[in-house]
C-alpha cells in the first residue's frame, strides 16, 4: 500500500511551519533568524522525521533516502555550481543609466537568467545596474523591475533558470519542454519591460539637467572579467541536457533507484564548480563581493524543506485516496493551478510549491500511476496543467520580497548602495498589485482559461 494513503493531513504541518518560518522570521525577528535559521530548519525536520521513522520504520527511511538522493543532492549540486560560476563573472566599469541603457541591462539580465539561474543572473547584473544609476535621484523603481524580470520571469525558459523547473526536470519533465513556454515568458517579460521603460522615462524627465547630460569617464569603460566561467557555463548546459538525452541504466544507492546519467551529470557539475573556483582570479570574486553565505543558507534551509515536504508529496501523489483529498478536489482547472501555485510562491518558496502542485495534478489526473509515467501522460494529454504550475511558481515569486531568494538579496544589495527601497507592503501596493497582478489576470484569460 502506498504510504501516502496512510499519512494524516496534519503530518504536513511541519512543512507549513518551516515555510512560514522562512517567510516571517527574517521580517519579524531578523537577528534571531540570522543566528539560528539552521536550528529552526533542523527542528522542523526532526518534528516530522522522528515520529515518521518510529511509525513506518524501513518504509520511512526509504522515503527519506529517496528524497535526499533523487531530489535534494542533485538540486543542491546544480544551484551550487551556478552560484559559483555566476559569482566568477564580473562586469567591470559602468554604463550611464539612461532609460535605453537600463532597458538593455534588463533584457541582458532576463535572458541570462534562464542560463545561469535567477540567483546567478541577479548577482551578476545588479551591481552594474546600480553603478550605472548611482548618479540618478530616482532608482528604486529600477531595482523593483529588475526583481520582476531578472530575479523571476527570466528564469522561466529552462530547468537551469529557476529551482522549480529543475525539480520538474528531476521528476521527469524533459529538459527542452520548458522552451515551449516561450509565449508566456515573452509576453510577461515584454509587458513588464514596456511598463518599466514608461516608468523610467517619466522619472528621467524629472532628473536635474546635470544628471541627464552627464557622461562616464574613459576609466569606466565596460569589460567582462572572469570570462573562463562563460565556457564553464556552457559545460553546465551540456551536462544537464546530456543527462536527459542519455539517462543511462538504473542502479541502486542505499536501496534507492537512480539513473547513472544523473550521477554522471552531478559529477561533471562538481568538477565544473571546482574548475570555476580554481580558475577565477581572486580579485574577480572580491569585486563581486562573493561569499558562501547565501548558498550555505540555501543548503541548510532546503534540507529541512525537502524532509518536511515528504508527507504532502505522498498524500497528493495518491489523489483523493490521501489525506489531502480536499486540495485535489479544490484545484481542478489550469487557471486554478496557475493562481494556487502562484499565490503560495508569492509568500512561501516556489520550489516546494511547484512540487506540491505537480503532485496535486498527477494525483487528480492519474492517481496511482508511477510518477514518471504520470508526468509523461500530463505532458501528452494535459500540458496546460503543467504550464500553469510552471508559470505560476516562477512568475509569481516576484509578487513579494520573500517570494524568491534573489528578491531579498537584490533588495539588501540595493539598500547597501544607498537606494531607498519601498517597504514590504509598499512593494506590493505600489508595484506588484498594479503591474504584476494585472498582468497575471490577463495571462489567465490568454493562456489558462
Amino acid at each position: 500500500m502506498d504510504i501516502g494513503t496512510l499519512l494524516p493531513a496534519w503530518s504536513a504541518l511541519p512543512f507549513v511551519g518551516i515555510l512560514l518560518s522562512i517567510a516571517l522570521c527574517p521580517l519579524l525577528a531578523p537577528r534571531f533568524w540570522h543566528h539560528h535559521f539552521g536550528k529552526v530548519s533542523a527542528l522542523w525536520a526532526l518534528v516530522f522525521a522522528a515520529p515518521f521513522v518510529l511509525r513506518f520504520g524501513s518504509a520511512a527511511l526509504h522515503e527519506l533516502l529517496h528524497t535526499a538522493i533523487v531530489d535534494y543532492l542533485p538540486f543542491l549540486v546544480l544551484i551550487g555550481t551556478l552560484f559559483m560560476i555566476g559569482g566568477g563573472i564580473h562586469v567591470a566599469g559602468a554604463f550611464r543609466g539612461t532609460p535605453a541603457t537600463n532597458a538593455l541591462l534588463m533584457v541582458v539580465g532576463t535572458l541570462l537568467a534562464s542560463l545561469v539561474g535567477t540567483t546567478g543572473a541577479a548577482m551578476v547584473m545588479i551591481r552594474p545596474l546600480l553603478k550605472a544609476n548611482r548618479h540618478r535621484h530616482h532608482r528604486a523603481h529600477t531595482v523593483v523591475f529588475f526583481i520582476f524580470l531578472v530575479a523571476n520571469i527570466g528564469g522561466g525558459l529552462t530547468p537551469l533558470g529557476d529551482p522549480p523547473l529543475f525539480l520538474g526536470f528531476l521528476h521527469g519533465v524533459p529538459f527542452f519542454w520548458t522552451l515551449g513556454l516561450w509565449k508566456q515568458v515573452c509576453f510577461a517579460g515584454t509587458v513588464v519591460l514596456v511598463v518599466y521603460v514608461l516608468h523610467d522615462l517619466w522619472y528621467w524627465r524629472r532628473e536635474p539637467p546635470h544628471v541627464r547630460d552627464g557622461a562616464p569617464t574613459p576609466a569606466e569603460r565596460v569589460r567582462v572579467e572572469g570570462g573562463v566561467n562563460l565556457v564553464l557555463l556552457a559545460g553546465v548546459v551540456a551536462a544537464v541536457v546530456g543527462s536527459g538525452i542519455w539517462p543511462g541504466h538504473e542502479m541502486a544507492i542505499l536501496g534507492v533507484s537512480q539513473q547513472t546519467g544523473n550521477l554522471r551529470r552531478d559529477a561533471v557539475l562538481l568538477a565544473l564548480l571546482g574548475a570555476s573556483w580554481l580558475a577565477t582570479p581572486k580579485t574577480v570574486r572580491e569585486a563581486n563581493e562573493f561569499s558562501f553565505g547565501p548558498i550555505l543558507e540555501v543548503a541548510i534551509l532546503f534540507a529541512g524543506i525537502f524532509v518536511t515536504i515528504i508527507p504532502a508529496m505522498a498524500m497528493l501523489r495518491v489523489g483523493e485516496a490521501g489525506g489531502m483529498a480536499f486540495v485535489v478536489r479544490a484545484v481542478r482547472e489550469p487557471a486554478h493551478f496557475f493562481w494556487a501555485s502562484g499565490i503560495l510562491s508569492s509568500f512561501l518558496d516556489n520550489a516546494p510549491t511547484y512540487l506540491a502542485f505537480l503532485s496535486t495534478a498527477l494525483g487528480r489526473l492519474f492517481p496511482g500511476v508511477a510518477e514518471h509515467e504520470a508526468v509523461s501522460r500530463v505532458i501528452r494529454d494535459h500540458p496546460a496543467f503543467l504550464a500553469a504550475i510552471s508559470n505560476g511558481s516562477v512568475f509569481m515569486g516576484a509578487n513579494t520580497y520573500i517570494g524568491n531568494a534573489p528578491n531579498f538579496m537584490v533588495k539588501s544589495i540595493a539598500e547597501e548602495a544607498g537606494v531607498p527601497m519601498p517597504s514590504f507592503f509598499g512593494y506590493i501596493l505600489g508595484y506588484s498589485l498594479p503591474v504584476l497582478i494585472t498582468l497575471f489576470l490577463v495571462m489567465t484569460w490568454l493562456f489558462f482559461r
